[in-house]
């Protein structure tokens, strides 16, 4: 078991069923009382950000999650069905893991997902995925503006502001982290 001297950013620990990952951690030593650890701590879950206090060698439960790759095969009912690339199985996702992934989701798309047991706690895309728009619309505040930019529609339903030369049917690279066009393929 590991104790709370020993809590360092990047572990992952489970706290009341909950799996969170170590973002920041501090010893605080105060004059009067006793020294404890401050731990910033993200919910894998639902992204959630909260900071708890430790008493020192405290006892953490450490878990260890495994990565795995997958590829996005379809939509079936409210869930995402992938396969998994290193046992051929096939894997349901719920939306609510995939949450605002979803617009850079198409066929054929690999992900990295990080399983504790037999649970999907996040899921990750490639940072740069190349789509095709599928239709653009010039944004109000264009029309005079020499730099302007124009709001492309991609394949996957996502939407993001390209440059005026854009047009429809053209490959573009999209970051996916933070949904900005890069340049045209």
């Amino acid at each position: 078991m590991t104790t709370s001297n020993q809590i360092s950013p990047g572990m992952t620990i489970n706290i009341d069923g909950s799996i969170y990952r170590v973002e920041s951690s501090v010893k605080v030593t105060v004059a009067k009382g006793l020294p404890f650890i401050k731990a910033k701590l993200k919910n894998l879950m639902n992204e959630e950000v909260l900071e708890k206090s430790f008493k020192l060698n405290q006892e953490v439960q450490e878990v260890a999650l495994l990565e795995k790759k997958l590829e996005f095969l379809y939509l079936e009912g409210k869930d995402y069905l992938f396969l998994d690339i290193g046992s051929l199985e096939q894997i349901l996702v719920s939306a609510d893991v995939i949450g605002d992934k979803v617009n850079y989701l198409k066929e054929g798309t690999d992900i990295k997902a990080m399983f504790y047991g037999s649970s999907i706690f996040s899921v990750e895309l490639p940072q740069f995925l190349e789509l095709m728009v599928v239709k653009t619309e010039l944004l109000e505040s264009a029309s005079h503006v020499a730099n302007a930019d124009k709001i492309a529609i991609l394949e996957t339903g996502a939407k993001i502001e390209v440059p005026m030369f854009i047009e429809s049917g053209d490959i573009v690279k999209v970051d996916t982290q933070t949904n900005e066009y890069i340049q045209r393929v």
